[in-house]
């Protein structure tokens, strides 16, 4: 390990190549819940084509994690190139600066495979590899299996992004190689490149494990068992593992909310009253409701692995909704006298607000007994 100490009682400074893609944007809302621990460095694509824009970023990190690079194109030659150049641009910002940032960067367990991408993630790594070597700088050279969760793009990123994508918005995917795939959740790949942040992880060659496997068939099943019990019929699925709860609120995350939400309940009437079934589960959890007085909001808070429905019985409200990094507001109006709900995608921040002149009666499910110690209760406002 090379001995290059950081003060541990000043913020890091982070940037991100490629901080608007797929990892990038996962790694970069994370780094924002711990605003005492890390500062994040603004990065745009525009800085590679800039020399002046790219030295000014680079002097302002402690931290690079280059996640910047193109996964697809009609010509590999062009992906292995634009890969590679990536990197050289990197390395002559740092030696134009006489900077020498821990710097991870991302490359693929498809390094050993014989096609351009691997073999460009490859030698952009030794790239990185040899500068720092000779600057005595830390390096962490993370080699990541295939990467799944929530706001990937389809028919670019992921099988599972384009599955996900088509199961949900009623489209008909078409398995062109039934492979078996070794998986490792965005969660769990931020969580990795945290710790290797923390640590100050000096390793060339950074294997990765996958955390689950799966054969691309049995996604699709899966996928299609989420879209008649959940999408169509409202329940809460029987998640059998850490791996079907992960997939399960990836799925949750492509589907259009925007016109599935509010969904309303199924009223059975007699002369006694009305009876609602709010839900249906085939997992755990808690159930609580709120009454709320005219004109209050409640929420504005997000959450990163919980799931969470809002039923609203009495009264009127507005939920609101905003994916996290994004400015695009959902609004949705519930009304008591046609009970519905809205269930809140992972992040999300979402609030509640009593609308009407009466008091506003909620019921609320979430996945999860609350744990103080965990909670997974990210404050933002909507």
């Amino acid at each position: 390990m090379n001995n290059i100490l950081i003060d541990r009682g000043m913020t890091l400074k982070i940037g991100i190549t490629g901080q608007n893609g797929f990892v990038g944007t996962h790694l970069y809302n994370t780094l924002g819940l711990f605003p005492e621990e890390f500062e994040r460095i603004e990065f745009n694509r525009e800085f590679f084509l800039d020399e002046g824009l790219l030295d000014s970023f680079v002097q302002k990190c402690d931290v690079v994690v280059h996640l910047a690079a193109l996964n697809r194109h009609n010509d590999p030659e062009v992906i292995y190139s634009t890969n590679t150049n990536l990197v050289e641009k990197l390395i002559r910002s740092f030696e134009r600066t006489e900077t020498k940032p821990h710097v991870l960067i991302s490359s693929s367990t498809q390094e050993e495979k014989d096609n351009l991408y691997g073999k460009s993630k490859k030698a952009g790594r030794e790239l990185l590899v040899n500068w720092a070597k000779k600057n005595n700088a830390i390096f962490t050279g993370l080699i990541i299996p295939n990467v799944f969760g929530p706001f990937g793009s389809p028919f670019y990123n992921s099988v599972v992004a384009t599955f996900a994508h088509q199961v949900s918005r009623n489209e008909t995917p078409k398995i062109e190689i039934d492979g078996d795939l070794k998986l490792i959740y965005v969660g769990e790949l931020v969580d990795v490149i945290l710790d290797a942040i923390r640590n100050q992880k000096d390793e060339p060659s950074c294997h990765i494990g996958h955390s689950s496997e799966a054969k691309v068939s049995e996604i699709l099943e899966l996928f299609q068992k989420f879209k008649t019990q959940y999408q169509e019929h409202g329940e809460i699925p029987c998640l059998r593992s850490r791996f079907e709860y992960n997939l399960f609120n990836t799925f949750r995350c492509y589907m259009d909310i925007e016109n599935y939400f509010p969904r309303q309940f199924t009223q059975h009437r007699d002369p006694r009253g009305a009876f609602v079934e709010v839900i249906r589960l085939g997992i755990g959890g808690q159930v609580s409701y709120s009454t709320t007085v005219r004109g209050v909001t409640r929420g504005n808070h997000f959450h990163t692995r919980k799931i969470e429905r809002f039923a609203v019985i009495k009264g009127k409200a507005l939920i609101q909704m905003r994916k996290i990094g994004t400015e695009k507001i959902f609004d949705f109006y519930l009304d008591g006298t046609e009970p519905s709900y809205v269930d809140m995608p992972i992040w999300h921040t979402h609030n509640i607000k009593n609308i009407g002149e009466e008091e506003l009666l909620t019921i609320f499910w979430i996945n999860e007994h609350y744990d103080p110690k965990d909670p997974d209760t990210f404050f933002v406002n909507v």
